[in-house]
Order: structure tokens, then C-alpha cells, then sequence
């Protein structure tokens, strides 16, 4: 259970903002802005115009993604839009052959991966999103099951992928060792997660449950280091680690801190990481 407060939301971009013209970001201009705005909002709290502070109560992602599985795929997730050319670009250099893609949710690296000629499979928890994928990569085979169990023999793949999924999970080392169990010597393992420094920006994903009401899904915060200590445990070596920022939007943090906080807004996304992207390959 996690309680949400709007002024204090408010007033926690405001504290990075002001946090980043103390290490020099910002001139005094800007500090000056940031408490104007400060005392503006502690006067609209006074007033009762920021709504009031909540519980939100956590959803599992079989049914989280229940209720997000038909709007998924909707153009507009600023995520994926940084994210997922760097995936592209990583898999595009690698040669074809068996792979996996694991918690493959709508199929998004499913398609890509059938479409540059591997034999793949996906595999999800969530019988809602497979279902979409099914529809939208035909060609491919789809299996109801999770990352940590995967349903192939040891060493018979040559990639397995795993997109913005693993942050769902307590640890990693379980699911990294399963992605190497299975693939052979020399094979390749390349995810994507959004980006724990994120997250403490308000990006952990969230769903509506079965009453109605809005649920956070699970959410850890997994350092860089975690990745490197879980993928060498496991016979992996890093061949790439990839950090893309967030872009300058007019839409960044959505409209209620656009409404109020738009400047430090900005300042807490200004070379911030939005995602944090991995190639791993089995050792030889």
C-alpha cells in the first residue's frame, strides 16, 4: 500500500529542481521561480484545490496487465518510444536463429524477431496479452509461462529477450540464470527495463483492479551493479549497457505537474535515464 499526496508529489519535483540548482544546474533566476511556485501551491493546498492525499493499493501483473492489454499497444508511451530503437539497433547486429522472447506481453520484440527471420517463441503470464499477440504475429508460436521456468531444453537458443518486464520481479538472479540456462555458448540475452531513477519520478506502472479502482503493479528498484552481479553469476559477460535519457517534452510528468510545477519538471527530467538496456552473451 503506498500513499499518494498531491502537494507532496508537487513539492518532491520542486525539492529536485532546487536539489539541481544547489549542485550548480540553475541560476537564481530559477531558484527563485521554483519557491514562487512552492508558495503558490502551499496556498492552493490551504484553499482545497489539489485534491486530496490517497491509497493505492498493488495489483499482480497477471491481472494488471488484464486491464491494460487492449490499450498496450496505443502510440504514445514515451517509454518504449526511447527504449525500443536501442533494442532494435542491438538485435539488428546479431545473427538469426532460435530465440525467445520472455514475458513478450503484446508481442512487441516477438514481431521484430519473426520478421528478421528468427524461429521464435513467446512466452507471457498473462493469458490477455498473449492473446493480442497471437493475433498480431501469427507466425510465431506463444506459450502460456514465466521467465523463471522457461519451457526449452538447456542451450538450445541463440537470443532470448526480455523487454521492460524484469523490474516486476523481487530479484533477478532466478530469471538471469534461467535465460542463460538456455542459451548455448556464444548466445546473446538483451533486456530492457525503465529506469530505477525513474521510477522515483512516479513511473511505476499501474492498472485499474477488479473494482475499479487504480493499483500500482510491482516495481523494484534494480541498480546497474544488481544486473552486472546477476548476469556474471550466472556465465554471462556485458557487451553493452545502454542509458538513454529522456527527451525534452511539452508532455513530460503529464498534465497535473505541467499544471503547477512545469519548470521543475523539466529540471528533474533534464538528463535523467529513462531506461537502462542490456546485451549480455554467454561465455564460450
Amino acid at each position: 500500500m503506498a500513499y499518494r499526496h498531491p502537494l507532496g508529489f508537487l513539492l518532491g519535483y520542486e525539492g529536485v529542481a532546487l536539489l539541481r540548482a544547489w549542485a550548480g544546474e540553475f541560476d537564481a533566476t530559477f531558484v527563485e521561480h521554483r519557491l514562487a511556485e512552492v508558495r503558490t501551491m502551499l496556498g492552493a493546498w490551504d484553499r482545497g484545490e489539489l485534491g486530496r492525499g490517497d491509497e493505492v493499493g498493488e495489483i499482480g501483473t497477471v491481472a494488471g496487465y488484464r486491464s491494460w492489454s487492449s490499450s498496450y499497444d496505443e502510440p504514445g508511451n514515451p517509454l518504449i518510444a526511447v527504449e525500443e530503437p536501442v533494442v532494435r539497433q542491438i538485435v539488428a547486429e546479431l545473427p538469426c536463429g532460435v530465440a525467445i522472447d520472455a514475458a513478450c506481453g503484446t508481442g512487441r520484440y516477438t514481431a521484430l524477431l519473426a520478421d528478421a527471420g528468427y524461429v521464435i517463441t513467446g512466452i507471457d503470464t498473462s493469458p490477455d496479452m498473449l492473446a493480442v499477440a497471437r493475433h498480431k504475429v501469427p507466425q510465431a508460436t506463444f506459450l502460456l509461462a514465466d521467465a523463471r521456468g522457461l519451457p526449452v531444453p538447456d542451450a538450445s537458443l541463440d537470443l532470448v529477450t526480455c523487454g521492460l518486464a524484469l523490474t516486476h520481479l523481487p530479484e533477478l538472479e532466478t530469471v538471469i540464470t534461467e535465460f542463460a540456462r538456455v542459451l548455448r555458448p556464444g548466445g546473446h540475452l538483451v533486456t530492457s527495463d525503465i529506469h530505477w531513477q525513474s521510477l522515483y519520478l512516479g513511473g511505476i506502472a499501474s492498472a485499474v483492479d477488479e473494482d475499479g479502482a487504480e493499483a500500482r503493479m510491482p516495481a523494484s528498484r534494480f541498480r546497474p551493479s544488481a544486473y552486472v552481479a546477476a548476469a556474471v553469476g550466472a556465465g554471462l559477460e556485458v557487451r553493452a549497457c545502454h542509458e538513454p535519457l529522456w527527451p525534452a517534452s511539452q508532455y513530460a510528468g503529464g498534465p497535473f505537474l505541467r499544471a503547477w510545477a512545469a519548470g521543475a519538471v523539466d529540471a528533474a527530467y533534464e538528463n535523467t535515464p529513462a531506461a537502462i538496456i542490456w546485451h549480455f552473451q554467454k561465455q564460450v
